[in-house]
């Protein structure tokens, strides 16, 4: 997957064309590449992220309401000021409650009803507070964080429904660590983050003594003791990567067996989930030193977690003395933002994950073409011929692992823009007069869905996520590439614009996605999506030890001093960089049909595919929030999504003319070749 209202995708002209008489009225410049935004002082070789960007890096200024801004976010608020366009005729339509507009107008107004969320304050969430504070038992805990599933509050252990990895027709319960309030584990176990878990440590005080709990001071110590012990037994973000170490299957009365200290049946009987028939355990080590840990922990200190779990969740639907404190520890402290989303955008993104299909139907309605899709299937078909070219003539692969891997691309599902089939909202409620029901209503809404689906055969019509989002996603128990209508916009795609630009920006993309197919972790499902070694042992070592190289390579990219990327975390996104470079690069070549790619302004066909990858990254964080990305998130931060994959390019050396000397400069052997 990439990170975090589409237009007429005009490839057919474009490959025929290249750079047309529509290159004036192009989103970005004259031919689809922010020129503007190049700071010629820089040498490509030392830095191709500050060459392509660099002034545009130097006159952004981050907005005040974001803790970064980029190509994603640009494009990000443009869809929601279209959604808000739609939300708010939603909401002035006076349609019922019941109908899908209705429902949308309803779940609006009622956040924007500040006058009745001040004068609720924390009523919404009295009964919830009640319940902890009469909690007599573990296993009372234990209940109350199964019932989280279906409103406010948190478990030790998170589950979900999803499809089997070695049986991926049929969808299936899984089990992961969970229990941590801050973004990782990180933040607990190192002094680089020790001010952060000071701060929270106040945090959790604040949300105590804002709802009278006793003893705010001290519990807020033992929540933060308690959580520390959670995440010195959980795994790290890498070896969560894994897909193999976790495939646990186990049943319930294996898992007691496992992990006694935790009350398993009373959990998932609360979680509407006792049915499972058997249970897929992620981080399986983990899972017995978590239960010893609750079993070790105090009522009282389980009662004070679950009630700031439910607070810190439910504050931005409260009145403003919620939302501001929340706001000051999450957005400020964390990660630097200076100010508060404005009301009508928090409005909006929670219509997003409540009523997703519902505002996504209309909007794809009225920004994204018909004919769009079979535009969009045309330029997947010229990545898949690129893939497929790029295995058949690897030297270091054997031909069984080669008849496997283009039997799996074979095999590939595309979707692209939107689901041919909308979700049915009918049975959730939603009330202009009560914001947090409505939230605690779309949480168990959703979370019934999945588990309506427990045991059953996968409907693979199904999306995981909605249209109108500015991303994409590789799924490997489907082994299928999904391109949502949010992405399918300036500049990762203009029809305007050069096909060179277009290439490195939408076919970097698609390229990024197929390859996810065949990253470190991708490739160990075959074409039908079951998780199964089909490698040659050879092919398998070649492929782990340049892996391994490309690693080191991202262990040695740092943000700030002690805080490096972590190139085992981040290994399927970085595999995947190269991989949609390296494609889009040879889909556009082919593209041309032998004839010579157009110079524009000076660049060549090879360089504008480059800068139209280096384009899509433009990204300026806040430091704290690049601290927060290295330890949380699978994606290296914007400047090494450049830099990184580009240095173990051959054709970028030659466009560019990089040379032995320069900081990107890597020795032709030392270059990581994968796919």
């Amino acid at each position: 997957m990439l990170s975090g209202a589409a237009l007429s995708i005009a490839l057919v002209i474009l490959c025929c064309t290249g750079f047309s008489h529509a290159q004036e009225s192009a989103s970005y410049g004259r031919w689809g590449f922010d020129a503007s935004g190049v700071d010629r002082r820089v040498n490509p070789g030392d830095s191709f992220f500050d060459f392509a960007n660099g002034a545009w890096d130097a006159r952004t200024v981050i907005p005040a309401d974001k803790a970064r801004y980029g190509t994603f976010d640009a494009l990000t608020d443009k869809t929601q000021a279209r959604l808000r366009a739609i939300v708010e005729e939603a909401a002035k339509s006076g349609a019922s409650p019941d109908t899908d507009v209705g429902k949308i107008g309803a779940l609006y107004n009622a956040f924007m009803d500040e006058q009745r969320i001040e004068q609720l304050d924390l009523a919404p969430i009295a009964g919830d507070l009640a319940e902890i504070l009469n909690a007599r038992s573990k296993t009372d805990i234990a209940v109350l964080m199964g019932r989280s599933k279906n409103g406010f509050g948190a478990g030790l252990f998170n589950i979900a429904v999803d499809e089997d990895e070695k049986d991926p027709t049929r969808n299936t319960l899984h089990a992961s660590q969970g229990g941590l309030g801050l973004p990782d584990r990180d933040y607990y176990l190192r002094d680089a983050f020790r001010d952060k878990k000071t701060k929270y440590r106040d945090y959790v005080a604040r949300l105590l003594g804002m709802v009278g709990w006793a003893q705010p001071q001290q519990r807020a110590d033992d929540v933060v003791a308690f959580e520390t012990r959670v995440a010195e037994a959980s795994w790290s973000r890498a070896e969560s990567r894994d897909r193999d170490k976790t495939y646990n299957p186990l049943t319930l009365a294996e898992l007691d067996a496992l992990a006694p200290g935790f009350a398993w049946s009373a959990w998932l009987a609360a979680a509407d989930a006792g049915g499972a028939h058997s249970i897929i355990v992620r981080q399986k080590t983990a899972f017995p030193k978590l239960a010893k840990i609750f079993d070790e922990t105090s009522l009282e200190t389980l009662q004070a977690w679950q009630a700031f779990r439910v607070v810190d969740q439910a504050a931005p639907y409260l009145s403003a003395r919620f939302v501001t404190a929340r706001f000051e520890f999450r957005g400020k402290a964390l990660v630097g933002q200076a100010q508060e989303q404005p009301r009508w955008r928090r409005a909006t993104q929670l219509i997003g994950s409540s009523l997703g299909e519902v505002v996504g139907r209309e909007y794809v309605a009225r920004h994204f073409p018909a004919d769009s899709k079979a535009k969009m299937e045309e330029l997947v078909d010229q990545l898949k011929r690129a893939l497929r070219s790029r295995i058949e003539n690897l030297s270091w692969m054997t031909p069984e692992t080669k008849a496997r891997a283009l039997e799996k691309l074979a095999l590939f599902g595309v979707k692209i823009g939107y689901p041919d089939k909308w979700r049915d909202y009918t049975t959730l409620k939603i009330d202009p007069a009560d914001l947090v029901g409505n939230v605690r209503r779309a949480t168990a809404f959703r979370w019934a869905y999945a588990v309506a689906k427990l045991d059953k055969p996968v409907d693979r019509a199904e999306w995981s996520t909605t249209p109108q989002v500015v991303n994409a996603y590789y799924q490997p128990t489907r082994n299928e590439i999904v391109f949502p209508a949010g992405i399918l916009q300036p500049p990762f795609f203009d029809p305007n614009a050069d096909m060179a630009i277009n290439y490195g920006g939408i076919g970097g993309v698609i390229g990024h996605e197929m390859t996810h197919a065949f990253d470190d972790q991708g490739r160990k499902s075959d074409g039908h999506g079951v998780l199964t070694d089909w490698w040659q042992p050879a092919d398998a070592a070649k492929f782990k030890a340049e892996a391994a190289k490309y690693g080191a390579q991202y262990d040695a990219y740092a943000v700030a001093p002690g805080v490096n990327v972590k190139g085992a975390q981040t290994m399927g996104e970085n595999i995947a960089d190269l991989g949609g470079v390296l494609l889009a690069l040879d889909a556009y070549r082919a593209s041309l049909n032998g004839a010579p790619a157009p110079v524009l302004d000076g660049y060549t066909g090879d360089q504008r595919v480059f800068l139209g990858w280096a384009q899509v990254w433009r990204t300026k964080s806040r430091p704290d929030a690049l601290k927060q990305q290295i330890t949380s998130d699978s994606h290296s931060p914007a400047r090494f999504r450049v830099d990184g994959p580009l240095r173990n390019v051959d054709a970028w050396y030659d466009a560019f003319g990089v040379k032995p000397g320069d900081k990107l400069y890597l020795k032709p052997e030392d270059r990581v070749r994968i796919w």
